[in-house]
């Protein structure tokens, strides 16, 4: 190592697989430039947020950082983010506007590193048997909700070879599900969308779940389990959908982000052959889907700012981590692929024509919110309460955590 560099440490998340993958970018960027050095710094995912406070309790922190989505506002808000607007010049590439973060005054302070969507998964030998057509990728194409449904009945059932529906099925004793919709609180929030509504308003200042749109698409998510018969109880609190269906060969259909074709999905078809496609999402009334992605940070305790997004500009262009785009678990961020007809895919189009940021990127405190909504909603889950008898002997708390309170 040139002890001249500057260094750098850069926090991230992630599988063995992914870190490996992370390293030999980090490797890359080291070997290619004399000014820089990189060291990566790898945190379990479920021990992520709580390991960067300590780290700012002791004056420790990281210099940059992927972050997870939900925590980005609230970090600005306390002061912990630097200010990474300059990072684009003006005729330069740069990601897309929905990928930005903004914290107090609108300064950006987070552009996520890669372009992720929720989409369909289907295993294609479930439905080559059914004697079913497959779920449409073209949003034109769309399956309604209903048409979604009605599929899975036919993709459902139990040890006797009955469907939901026929006589005698016995609901206690499924073999195959038609479908899962992944519960897990953050995804939830497309449904709400599809049906005219959301979590929030379109402004993000205000809690708007209690409506009619939200409750009628959360209820129909739980129907899928208690009264439609075709999906298997989740409580939507484990960020493992797919491999819970898909790939433990289940379930027919499972929603999930478009990463796990690149992490657990690849591995899968690899080593266990599966055979599994991707379709857009289903719809109630509008052809909606999510985009997120791990932002890239950068913290204002770091005495090498400059340097920080320099790595972190260099990182996100497509032409340095090309290979986790055309391994499937990014799509990349700059706005150029989704505009160039030359790099437009069906995939990218989806997500340029019928994405919505999911609402950590303009509302602040989503990290308690989303964890007081999934305690409230394991109630409906389970048919104990409905979405709106759960959600309006709650709302009060949810509208006050939404407020910092």
């Amino acid at each position: 190592m040139n002890d001249l560099k500057v260094p750098i440490t850069y926090t991230i998340w992630g599988t063995p697989y992914e870190a490996a993958e992370v390293q030999k970018l980090v490797n890359i960027f080291n070997r290619q430039q004399d000014r820089i050095q990189v060291k990566v710094m790898n945190i379990p995912h479920d021990a992520y947020i709580e390991t960067l406070n300590s780290l700012i309790d002791t004056a420790q922190m990281p210099d940059c950082a992927i972050m997870s989505e939900e925590a980005v506002l609230q970090y600005a808000a306390k002061g912990y983010l630097a200010d990474v607007s300059g990072m684009y010049a003006v005729n330069e590439s740069k990601p897309l506007d929905s990928l930005a973060f903004r914290g107090p005054g609108g300064k950006i302070v987070a552009y996520s590193v890669a372009n992720q969507i929720l989409l369909l998964y289907y295993n294609k030998d479930m439905f080559d048997r059914a004697g079913i057509p497959y779920p449409p990728f073209s949003v034109d194409n769309a399956w309604t909700w209903d048409e979604f449904v009605a599929a899975a009945k036919k993709l459902t059932f139990d040890a006797a070879g009955k469907h939901p529906g026929d006589e005698n099925f016995d609901r206690n004793n499924i073999v195959q599900y038609g479908a899962m919709v992944d519960n897990l609180t953050w995804q939830l929030e497309v449904w709400a969308l599809s049906n005219g509504g959301g979590f929030y308003s379109p402004d993000g200042k205000q809690v708007i779940i209690d409506q009619d749109e939200a409750i009628e698409a959360i209820q129909k998510v739980a129907a899928l389990h208690l009264e439609d018969n075709v999906a298997p109880l989740s409580f939507g609190l484990t960020d493992n959908g797919i491999q819970r269906s898909i790939i433990a060969r289940n379930v027919a259909m499972a929603t999930g982000g478009q990463w796990n074709i690149g992490t657990c999905l690849a591995a899968a078809r690899n080593n266990n052959h599966l055979n599994y496609d991707v379709a857009v999402l289903p719809y109630m009334k509008k052809k909606v889907t999510i985009n997120t992605g791990g932002p890239n940070v950068v913290f204002s305790q770091s005495r090498n700012q400059k340097e920080a997004i320099e790595f972190l500009k260099w990182y996100a262009n497509e032409e340095n981590n090309w290979f986790m785009v055309e391994s499937g678990i990014w799509m990349p961020p700059l706005e150029k692929w989704y505009t160039d007809e030359t790099f437009i895919s069906a995939v990218m189009e989806y997500a340029l024509k019928s994405a919505r940021p999911a609402s950590w990127y303009y509302v602040n405190n989503t990290v308690d919110f989303n964890n007081i909504l999934g305690t409230v909603l394991q109630d409906v889950w389970t048919g104990t309460k409905t979405a709106g008898q759960a959600i309006a002997a709650n709302i009060a708390t949810l509208k006050r955590i939404h407020a910092g309170n």
